[in-house]
């Protein structure tokens, strides 16, 4: 903090929101975008073999399929960055699908303002508009939804802890009571907790999640993202800052992106006229969609030179995509309405033995 400035405290959910979404915060400032501070899957395939595009339009077109081939499919990116997504999936589309691409209508959901350049046929919006048919899909959108942090007392009390808004300090606040009590009580229980510990309360996330899944009439919802279930909370929680690549002291000033990873478990939970709850790991999911990280015979070398070129780049992005301990590790959590999911996703002889748990439906 600079000298002479007077000290500004509040819980993390309040600085977050200002630091990511305020007047000229991280989110909503003009630039590049997320792109120049982190990679994405969708950074990942952008430029290549747009490996990731691909696999998310074979989902949709399975989605198409399974809903009659509708008048009209909306595919919605949550979170959306630039809309990388949606300008890959979207050329993608009226290359090797061009009738679906005919009934394909594109959102973008983001809170900075419209990129210069974006195509007319992308729509752009900071909210999430009702779909009588569509995909909507969340690429790290849920773990930059602000969350409160609490942390354990020395007497057991588990208090809010409050972070100054320019310096990153902490302190403990008041305990923590009401909805956000039952929240952790359900959730992320701190009974017999040792002082130190934290969790992060993911009701916040719960309520947008459940909102975006209410906003299909018929479809599929689909979030990826850094996630844990009631099996593996993190004891000292998962707060984090990047800048530029590089992972830095988490501090709400607008200079860094802010993150905790997701109890997805309870978001999938609080969404509700779910047919069918899936999770499962980006690898996993990529895989059933036909990614894979194999590469080309090299006798390929000699008789198609510039088709092995190829495909020894696709097999490079999608070793990348599906790496475990990297981009293959995020959790693919899938919630269908008003329809199943499509028989590969939940049958084992046709998903791999045993890869895809079944939540609940």
């Amino acid at each position: 903090m600079e000298s002479g400035q007077a000290a500004e405290w509040s819980g993390w959910r309040a600085a977050a929101e200002r630091a990511l979404y305020g007047p000229d915060g991280f989110f909503t400032r003009t630039g590049a975008g997320p792109a120049g501070h982190f990679r994405t899957s969708v950074h990942a395939s952008a430029g290549g073999a747009d490996l990731f595009a691909g696999a998310v339009l074979e989902l949709v077109a399975e989605v198409d399929q399974a809903l009659g081939r509708p008048a009209e499919l909306v595919v919605t990116d949550v979170g959306a960055g630039r809309a990388e997504l949606l300008r890959a999936l979207g050329m993608r589309a009226r290359a090797e699908l061009p009738a679906l691409a005919d009934r394909l209508v594109l959102r973008a959901v983001e809170r900075a303002p419209r990129p210069d350049g974006l195509p007319g046929w992308i729509g752009w919006g900071d909210r999430i508009e009702p779909a009588a048919h569509g995909v909507l899909f969340a690429n790290e959108w849920l773990d930059n939804v602000p969350v409160d942090i609490v942390e354990v007392d020395p007497g057991g009390v588990a208090r809010l802890v409050e972070v100054e808004h320019s310096s990153g300090e902490e302190r403990l606040g008041a305990p923590v009571t009401g909805a956000d009590a039952a929240w952790l009580g359900r959730w992320w229980p701190l009974d017999g907790a040792e002082p130190g510990e934290r969790a992060e309360i993911g009701l916040p996330r719960d309520r947008a999640w459940a909102a975006a899944v209410g906003s299909l009439g018929r479809g599929l919802a689909v979030a990826v993202d850094y996630a844990h279930d009631a099996a593996a909370r993190p004891a000292f929680g998962s707060l984090a800052a990047f800048r530029e690549g590089r992972e830095v002291r988490p501090v709400p000033d607008g200079s860094c992106d802010l993150t905790c990873h997701v109890a997805l478990d309870a978001c999938l939970a609080a969404a509700a006229n779910t047919v069918h709850s899936l999770w499962t790991t980006q690898r996993e999911a990529l895989a059933v969609l036909g990614v894979n990280g194999a590469r080309p015979p090299l006798a390929r070398a000699s008789s198609d030179p510039v088709g092995y070129l190829r495909a020894l780049a696709a097999a490079g992005e999608a070793a990348e995509l599906t790496a475990l301990g990297g981009l293959g590790s995020f959790v693919w959590g899938l919630q269908s309405v008003g329809m199943p999911l499509p028989r590969r996703w939940l049958d084992p002889a046709d998903a791999g033995s045993g890869r895809l748990l079944l939540h609940d439906d």
